[in-house]
């Protein structure tokens, strides 16, 4: 045991005070030093009430706004993960449990769902929150009208009724054993039912905090909710969360006391941040990659070996070492991380091979083609650079890369989505089916290749819809295993790295030890799971 291992242990409870101070002894430690060591430990570990807390955030758009139905960044996920709950959510340890259900029973196909809510939830103007509000917030994303980004989680759903003041019944045309982790989606917030439809525009939520003020793409304000039903959450007076989607003005930000905490660090001032004393590092591992989707309907994405001579043009180590700066790893072109259940580990590792890639080039007629590659810095800190040696290495294939520089503000409106190839990054999704029906199946509205028909599409929609409701968790590996060599070979979705979700975070702040990996800034749940020490 080492002096981080006995501050665990003091922090979790699992020391007394003379056992931590023997111990502390036994590693040289003298006896006044580690008594303060164990003040400090234990205090930060205990939550206490009040302060306002800051945060600087890399996302942001003008365009933003509180209809859930509309959320596509980070900026918006962390302010509806700060005002409104979900019926379930992801844990630190990446499980799925009951938030605004009190409990749930599925049937043995795992095509019906009972869902029992809480009782006395209010949302902030006063209204207890029923079956009605669950039912209305779902609609919300459903029907033939709805522009919703998660409109595709829910095309399973074939009933939705009431069967209970605090009971909502979901029926599904097929199984499918990840259900509760669909409806912890950010999009999926439990509003108010207004005359039969959800009243978002009010922005009344049942969360931690009521909004103050909201400025889309700026800043949001909260103050604390004094009726939240989670008694050990929340624990901060007020919330601040500005958009600092310039990675300088974020670093400033942290390093001049402007802010408590910033995503999205920098690899390259990792060290930087880390030498000040008032700052600690937290680095989690989990699914956030960095993507550079083709749309496989535009030319000349449409053509199958210019995509494999693109995604064998890429020196991927090179972008982990001098993008990441090793604050993460190599992608394969399918998005499942490998700290994910089901990630296919057989698969060879995709490697730079010009020689090959010059063998698809020609046999797509393109040899000297020039390619259009749209990035900005909005995308992913770093991504204008990762362009640069995507075109590097690319250019030792013979084929040209002409990068485009976005404007920061409007890219996921005017660029993502829009232009033929882009760079992008995805927080990534809990489950393999999750991340699938994001941005890979091809009824998701936000399948950012348009990767949706041929013969191989085809296929991965076939055994990703297979593998949904395959409640033999053999069979469900193997389906999943075949789903993501297909996207790795045939899909437009070149994925090169995976990286670390890297947050510089004032000492005067305190958290749980192990922090989530699904989203950012600890699930983009810091406001009510953090606190001042």
């Amino acid at each position: 045991m080492d002096i981080k291992d006995l501050e665990k242990a003091a922090k979790e409870g699992k020391l007394d005070r003379r056992d931590f101070i023997k111990r502390a002894a036994a590693l040289g430690l003298a006896a006044p030093f580690a008594t303060s060591l164990l003040s400090q430990s234990v205090h930060a570990a205990t939550p206490k009430r009040g302060g306002k807390f800051i945060m600087g955030t890399g996302h942001g758009s003008t365009t933003d706004s509180l209809d859930p139905a509309t959320h596509e960044n980070g900026f918006m996920q962390n302010v509806v993960y700060t005002y409104a709950n979900h019926l379930f959510e992801v844990d630190n340890e990446g499980g799925v449990i009951p938030e605004l259900a009190e409990s749930y029973e599925a049937s043995t196909d795992a095509k019906t769902w009972v869902i029992k809510l809480r009782k006395g939830v209010e949302f902030h103007n006063g209204k207890e929150m029923t079956a009605e509000d669950v039912i209305s917030s779902m609609n919300h994303h459903r029907g033939e009208d709805s522009k919703s980004a998660a409109k595709s989680l829910l095309v399973a759903v074939v009933e939705m009724k009431k069967t209970g003041t605090h009971e909502v019944t979901f029926k599904l045309n097929d199984g499918n054993a990840d259900f509760p982790y669909i409806l912890s989606d950010y999009h999926f917030a439990i509003m108010p039912d207004f005359k039969g439809a959800a009243d978002w525009q009010a922005g009344f939520g049942t969360g931690g905090y009521i909004i103050d003020r909201f400025e889309p793409g700026v800043r949001a304000t909260f103050k604390r909710n004094p009726n939240y039903f989670k008694s050990d959450r929340a624990h901060f007076d007020e919330i601040e969360t500005i958009a600092l989607v310039d990675t300088t003005s974020r670093q400033n930000a942290i390093m001049n006391r402007e802010v408590h905490a910033i995503n999205r660090v920098d690899p390259k001032t990792v060290h930087l941040l880390g030498r000040n004393p008032s700052l600690s590092i937290l680095e989690v591992t989990g699914t956030l990659h960095y993507t550079f989707p083709m749309r496989v309907t535009m030319a000349p994405f449409d053509n199958y070996d210019l995509r494999m001579a693109v995604k064998l043009s890429v020196d991927r180590e090179a972008l982990v070492q001098k993008i990441l700066l090793g604050h993460g790893a190599l992608g394969n072109d399918h998005p499942i991380s490998a700290t994910q259940a089901n990630h296919n580990s057989d698969m060879p590792q995709r490697a730079f091979d010009p020689d090959k890639a010059k063998y698809h080039l020609k046999k797509a007629g393109m040899e000297g083609a020039t390619l259009d590659l749209s990035t900005s810095e909005a995308a992913f800190s770093g991504a204008v650079d990762a362009a640069l040696l995507i075109k590097d290495s690319a250019s030792k294939a013979g084929l040209n890369i002409n990068v485009v520089r976005e404007p920061k503000d409007g890219y996921w409106a005017n660029v993502w989505n829009k232009k033929a190839w882009c760079a992008c990054y995805w927080g990534g999704r809990p489950t393999v089916d999750w991340m699938f029906t994001s941005a890979y199946l091809a009824d998701g509205n936000w399948t950012d290749t348009d990767w949706r028909t041929g013969p191989a599409a085809d296929k991965f929609n076939k055994l990703a819809l297979a593998a949904r409701s395959e409640l033999d968790s053999e069979k469900r590996r193997a389906m999943y295993y075949e789903a993501q060599e297909i996207v790795s070979d045939d899909g437009g979705a070149l994925i090169p790295m995976f990286a670390n979700n890297i947050h510089a975070v004032s000492k005067e702040i305190g958290h749980p030890e192990k922090l989530a990996g699904n989203w950012e800034f600890d699930g983009n749940k810091n406001a009510e799971r953090w606190w001042f020490v």
